[in-house]
């Protein structure tokens, strides 16, 4: 067993690099690239030469290429110490057109152009735009340049390298006091009056590195963090792990003691704190608050995170669809032709026919008129907003299950061992506990590890119609805006569920049915 499944799960990480190169391949080498500013208003207030290098910059953020300015290249060399700053000032500003230059400023470029050129960069010179001969236009400032696409094969390299990152008490510089870790019984986010452990580092990109607090799961670390990708228009700045995960709806304020002792009503969440080198320097509030530079902290919010909305919805809908599809399911096959059967195909039938969307709307419309919240609002408190979405997904899973149950048990009772048992002397109920519902529940419940696991990715249709704030919209609205940094992450994502989800059916039924075996021995 142990072989099969290290087996199947390594199959399964090659899968999951395959998808995203797949994914990769499609975003960076078969989509237009100029996609991405459809909706960005920024780039569509640029103008001439300004525009161009915003394109250029932006695309070196999503991942499409390597980008270098002129004036990079010559602030590189004075960070280097290979030129001053005078003497950066004097050559940053190139002329009008190439033959405009000064002798000095065309020894540097030509120095910049030979350098990125034997790197494999393109270099790319653009002329001042004039406004009637005299003056420069806005945005037509002369432009000098390198680029070169980045490809795939490093693209990908890059991405699953930065996957996953673990703190270390050497990932911030400039901090206050001797780095390390340290463990006290006594968490200061609590005045030092509570007895709650936690490991604090100092060093390290986050303050706290292990903690609880009254909050499921109660224990939180960050020591370890994944990171699926930053987001560029969907949640700017953000990476997706994080955009899934964080808690939504208003601020929740409480009594908050701040390391220097003030003590506020505040949201901020002090256990999430990290590094912002100089940080305290620059801020009275901070320096008010806080005795070092972790001053970057979360707030935390009333309401659950997407993938927690998706989750909750999905798995009570998942349960309903099991508790109400499986004796259904077992009275239909067991009452084949009769009327609890013809009603069941009925609607089974109906249910594949329709498309989700209208039975979704006629419920919606139905649960409206009995006065069911028909929206979701984070500010809410009442669970009756629950109440459709859980219905509406619970309909089709019903429907699915009914008809695979009924095929699986009709299948075995038509099976050869089924009349040997009969002759055999077997009641018919024997028959069907001890064989036929044993056989027939076995495809049934390798499918329950996907059903939980998928409810984390949401449903689109459902969650758009009912206005939930969860996950099963984060893909969608990614492709809508081009958001590459979401899109990647989210299939990620759910291609690793898939995997986990397939391993874990397996151990499943050779839980339930010890006849199934994944070793294999010599013969």
């Amino acid at each position: 067993m142990t072989k099969y499944l290290v087996k199947r799960l390594l199959r399964g990480l090659v899968s999951v690099v395959i998808v995203v190169a797949i994914v990769m391949t499609m975003i960076y080498s078969l989509m237009d690239r100029n996609l991405i500013f459809a909706k960005d208003n920024t780039y569509s207030h640029q103008k001439n030469n300004s525009k161009v290098t915003y394109a250029y910059a932006k695309w070196e953020e999503y991942g499409y290429l390597d980008y270098v300015s002129y004036a990079d290249y010559l602030q590189a060399l004075t960070n280097k110490g290979e030129i001053d700053e005078e003497t950066r000032s004097s050559v940053v500003g190139i002329g009008r057109t190439a033959d405009k230059d000064s002798d000095t400023v065309k020894e540097y470029v030509a120095q910049f152009k030979d350098y990125y050129e034997s790197k494999g960069y393109t270099i790319k010179r653009l002329d001042a735009v004039m406004m009637n001969g005299k003056k420069i236009a806005d945005g037509g400032q002369p432009q000098l340049f390198a680029y070169k696409d980045v490809p795939l094969w490093t693209r990908m390299c890059s991405y699953f390298s930065k996957l996953i990152t673990i703190d270390s008490v050497n990932n911030v510089e400039n901090i206050v006091g001797e780095r390390g870790i340290s463990f006290t019984l006594h968490d200061p986010v609590y005045g030092g009056d509570k007895f709650s452990p936690a490991i604090i580092g100092n060093g390290t990109t986050h303050k706290y590195l292990l903690y609880f607090d009254n909050k499921f799961p109660f224990v939180h670390q960050n020591i370890i963090t994944i990171n699926l990708g930053t987001s560029y228009s969907v949640n700017e700045g953000v990476d997706v792990f994080k955009t899934m995960n964080s808690a939504q709806g208003s601020y929740t304020k409480s009594l908050i003691t701040y390391p220097t002792g003030l003590q506020e009503n505040s949201a901020d969440d002090l256990h999430t704190a990290t590094y912002v080198k100089n940080s305290l320097k620059t801020s009275l509030v901070y320096e008010a608050r806080y005795t070092d530079d972790y001053t970057n902290v979360d707030t935390t919010k009333s309401a659950l995170s997407k993938v927690g909305f998706s989750f909750v919805i999905g798995l009570i809908a998942s349960i309903l669809a099991y508790l109400i599809a499986i004796p259904l399911g077992i009275m239909m096959a067991r009452k084949k032709d009769k009327l609890i059967d013809k009603i069941g195909t009925i609607y089974i039938v109906f249910i594949i026919a329709v498309p989700s969307l209208a039975y979704i709307f006629l419920f919606k419309a139905i649960g409206g008129k009995a006065g069911l919240p028909t929206t979701f609002d984070l500010e809410s408190t009442s669970k009756l907003m629950y109440v459709l979405p859980i219905i509406s997904l619970a309909l089709p899973q019903i429907a699915n299950l009914m008809k695979w149950l009924r095929r699986y048990m009709i299948d075995q009772m038509n099976s050869d061992y089924v009349k040997f048992a009969r002759s055999g002397g077997l009641t018919e109920g024997e028959i069907f506990k001890k064989h036929i519902l044993k056989n027939a529940a076995i495809p049934i419940v390798h499918d329950i590890p996907a059903t939980v696991l998928y409810a984390l990715v949401g449903a689109i249709i459902t969650e758009r119609v009912y206005v939930v704030p969860g996950a099963g919209n984060l893909l969608t609205e990614a492709i809508g805006k081009y958001d590459n940094g979401v899109i990647v992450g989210v299939t990620l994502f759910y291609a690793v569920l898939s995997v986990v989800s397939i391993i874990l059916g397996d151990i499943l039924i050779s839980i339930v049915d010890p006849r199934i075996s994944f070793s294999s021995k010599d013969r």
